[in-house]
This record gives C-alpha cells, structure tokens and sequence, in this order.
C-alpha cells in the first residue's frame, strides 16, 4: 500500500510523519497499539510523537484502511487491511490476524438471518482460534 495515497484516502495530509506511521504499520505482522508502535518509532530521532501516533490510527481506522482489534485494558489495537468487504481470522495464541478476501460467510448470515424474519444489512465476522503454528506448539 502507498503511504501517501493511504493518507489521501483517509482525507489526512501526507507529512513525513504521517507516512512513517503508516509504513511502521505496514511492516508489523501482528496489530500492533499506538503505544507500541509509538515506542517503535522513536527508536529514530524523527519519530513522531504519541497524540500524532493515535491521530493517524484513528483515522485510517474511520477510513476504512485499518482495523481495531481489543488489546486489553481498553486498549486498541491496529492493523492495515485491504479496503473492501472482508473477515479476520485471529489467533488467541500468538494474535496472528489472516484477512480473509472472499465473503464466504454471507449466505450463512443471509440464510440465520431470514429464518429470523431479518433483513441483512451489513455484517462482521472474526473467527478465534490457533494459527498452525500455535496449534502445534
């Protein structure tokens, strides 16, 4: 993903900033919170600081161009997604989160749905369990 066109999509302002949080996102394979991705950064003398951290999430997140995963405590955790209609698979073990590109979910929810007497509107699915290597471990 661009980071610049990223930030465009999010209606944001593409500074340097701005751009080094979202490819510090890009680079982590697990949802990582602003406090942690923050501690990160700062590992450089430019990095940013924490309130432009949580802004940025924030609105990648209302976006559409990252997820929120609970990260305990009332925490938020944050991971970049491809934009568009799809479900996470999320390991309990290590927290490995897997996008899942096609809905195979909505004729099962189109189908519980309608013997319910509802009309679908939108739906959201995250699916817990243990990623192969948890599950061997």
């Amino acid at each position: 993903m661009n980071a610049r066109a990223a930030l465009a999509r999010a209606g944001l302002r593409p500074t340097r900033q701005r751009a080094a949080i979202v490819q510090a996102l890009e680079r982590a394979t697990r949802p990582v919170t602003a406090q942690a991705l923050h501690a990160r950064m700062q590992r450089r003398a430019d990095g940013p600081g924490l309130a432009t951290v949580y802004r940025t999430l924030q609105a990648l997140a209302q976006a559409g161009l990252a997820r929120t995963f609970p990260a305990g405590e009332g925490e938020l955790a944050y991971k970049l997604c491809e934009p568009g209609h799809h479900h996470h698979l999320i390991c309990e073990g290590c927290g490995l989160v897997v996008e899942i590109p096609s809905c195979e979910v909505e004729p099962w929810a189109a189908r519980t749905a309608r013997r319910r007497g509802f009309t679908v509107s939108s739906h959201q699915a995250e699916i817990f369990g243990r990623c192969a290597a948890c599950a061997t471990a």
